[in-house]
């Protein structure tokens, strides 16, 4: 994985939490906001019975999740944080239909069309070369789902430029607009999309809750969406796909 940062970084995160931050002992707030993601993840694709590989799947947390709930008959998560990676296998590895390995991003070590759909969430703002990536999951699957902050969101860019944790990961957020051009440079087609999710991360409880109670209103509105909502969803497939 091309990073933007060593991946000590994540794993240092991972060891101080016993996982990360936003999933361990998460607040409130998280726990919507995860929540939310992975609600839209399961309504975009039909994950049952398929082999989905999670990139970048951090602690295994989602992973796990999505096993859970969206009854594929076999995920691996992907992720070249090791220590992350011991985490992940030690909580949910069966060793069969839930796996973990060490891997790259931009240079997945599988065959073409080894898995029906590749989950890519909240991964591509950490790559140097997130067009690698992107490009390479679709080698791999001929359907990917990414999740992605909304760069359209003033609050998500304020984050980029003033917040100390985004500061440390070197994180660059990318408009919708930017991240549909790059699936037409991979020869990819975009098969669906919206906006998610108006809970922020680490608020407190009461506005987290008020947060939750505006969010169906807000993702229904278009302009509100574009402008309001935390994540941009897209589901790609691509366009030479093989019999």
């Amino acid at each position: 994985m091309s990073a933007k940062l060593p991946v000590s970084v994540f794993d240092h995160d991972a060891l101080r939490h016993g996982g990360y931050l936003y999933t361990t002992n998460a607040p409130l707030s998280s726990q919507l906001a995860n929540k939310r993601l992975s609600d839209i993840a399961l309504t975009l694709v039909d994950f049952q019975a398929k082999r989905i590989l999670d990139l970048g799947c951090g602690d295994g947390t989602y992973t796990k999740e999505l096993f859970d709930r969206g009854k594929p008959s076999s995920i691996l998560g992907i992720d070249p944080a090791k220590k992350t990676i011991h985490i992940a296998r030690e909580k949910y590895n069966d060793g069969q239909r839930i796996s973990f390995a060490i891997g790259s991003a931009d240079q997945l070590p599988y065959a073409t069309d080894s898995f029906d759909l590749v989950h890519i969430r909240g991964v591509l703002h950490h790559m140097s070369n997130p067009i690698a990536t992107l490009k390479d999951a679709l080698r791999v699957a001929h359907t990917v789902l990414i999740i992605e902050p909304n760069a359209y969101n003033p609050g998500i860019k304020l984050l980029e430029l003033f917040s100390p944790y985004h500061i440390a990961h070197k994180e660059k957020f990318y408009a919708p607009a930017t991240l549909r051009h790059w699936v037409q440079l991979v020869g990819g087609k975009l098969t669906a999309d919206c906006y998610a999710g108006f809970v922020p991360f680490f608020c407190p409880d009461w506005f987290a809750k008020l947060s939750k109670s505006l969010e169906p209103t807000i993702e229904r509105l278009p302009l509100l969406s574009r402008l309001a909502c935390a994540a941009y969803v897209f589901v790609v497939e691509r366009a030479d796909r093989r019999c």
